[in-house]
């Protein structure tokens, strides 16, 4: 099994580092139907500055830190170097997901002026990036067909925002031992939890509006259950151990209590549905990737019991299988904004995404470790 992934690993590596540029230029991504099915532009490819390139670079990352060698360092020069002279785009939440892999590499870089930016993007969460009521981070992204500009979700949050804003601004206080930022990225999981995790069905929602106080559609979409599954433990290894014992042992107990309920919804192929209750919805293959990801790393972690991973691996199995001959990967939704019920969700296009490599190849990396 171990040279299968490898060879998985190596081809999703190599479709990933030429997925090319968007094609901004086709007007088939400027109506009002593509935006619905997830056909956005900046979305496809891996050259901008946004959150399916961040998630991207994530991968790569993790991968060259598990294979103890810089082998990635060329492509990660060029990628920054270039969209750094483009000009970056817009401050939202979501362009703050390439500067979780940043942080990471600014050791490597040596480079006084992207620590500054990383250093500007940490501020900018705490001090500029507008609020809701009880202060979380409203989920501001790009504007569609304007990269400088921005589109406010007012008095919303977003599951997507732990992944793509909070474990950068936790990992920027544990490297600068910043506290204020560590306590406002506790303050963010601790609300997202309390607002979009449904403790009947033991699962999360992927939006709530303070507006009007409800969780819009009330749909248990696949990949945003993902972010969660995926990013809480990471957000719990940047603390080393030293995380308050009760503030972990809450965070865990929700995490543990998710699987539960994401293992009863498992397909009979190993993924799962792009609406996780929902089986005439198309299963789903990022979003499968990022919860066999989380659970692999539970188990390691001892949060989760050993028994867990035999649909871990299945779910292994699955996602080798959508992986084609060129290395790209199958069964990947769309950028999937939020909906008033499950067709919305049900009818989001699928293509190759960045983030699908990506989150298959953490998943295969999990897997060989």
């Amino acid at each position: 099994m171990a040279n299968e992934l490898q060879e998985k690993i190596n081809l999703l590596v190599e479709k990933l580092m030429n997925l090319g540029g968007a094609d901004y230029d086709s007007d088939k991504t400027t109506s009002e139907n593509a935006r619905k099915t997830g056909l956005v532009a900046r979305d496809f490819g891996i050259e901008e500055w946004d959150w399916p390139q961040g998630v991207g670079l994530y991968g790569l990352n993790k991968l060259q830190l598990l294979q103890g060698q810089d082998q990635y360092m060329d492509f990660f020069k060029n990628w920054f170097e270039a969209n750094i002279k483009k000009g970056l785009p817009s401050a939202n939440i979501n362009t703050t997901a390439p500067f979780l892999t940043l942080v990471d590499l600014l050791d490597k870089f040596q480079n006084a002026d992207y620590e500054a930016l990383c250093m500007k993007r940490a501020e900018w969460l705490m001090n500029e990036l507008p609020k809701t009521k009880e202060n979380g981070f409203e989920h501001v992204t790009s504007s569609i067909g304007n990269r400088n500009a921005s589109a406010r979700h007012e008095e919303q949050l977003w599951i997507d925002t732990l992944f793509m804003a909070v474990l950068f601004l936790n990992k920027m206080g544990h490297k600068y031992n910043r506290k204020d930022w560590i306590e406002e990225s506790i303050h963010q999981v601790l609300l997202h939890i309390k607002y979009l995790y449904d403790k009947k069905a033991g699962l999360f929602y992927h939006g709530w509006t303070f507006r009007e106080n409800n969780n819009f559609g009330e749909v248990f979409w696949c990949r945003g259950n993902s972010w969660f599954t995926f990013g809480i433990v990471d957000f719990i290894e940047a603390f080393h151990g030293d995380m308050d014992a009760g503030l972990r042992r809450y965070l865990e107990d929700t995490f543990k209590a998710q699987v539960n309920s994401l293992l009863a919804l498992q397909g009979d192929s190993g993924l799962w549905h792009t609406v996780l209750d929902d089986e005439e919805s198309y299963e789903e293959v990022s979003g499968s990737a990022a919860i066999a990801t989380g659970i692999l790393k539970g188990i390691k972690l001892g949060i989760l019991d050993a028994s867990c991973k035999i649909k871990a691996d299945r779910a292994i199995e699955a996602i080798c299988r959508n992986i084609g001959s060129d290395g790209t990967v199958f069964n990947v939704s769309a950028g999937t904004g939020i909906g008033m019920d499950k067709g919305h969700y049900k009818n989001i296009m699928i293509a190759p995404m960045a983030y699908g490599q990506s989150l298959a190849l953490v998943a295969l990396c999990e897997a060989l470790e």
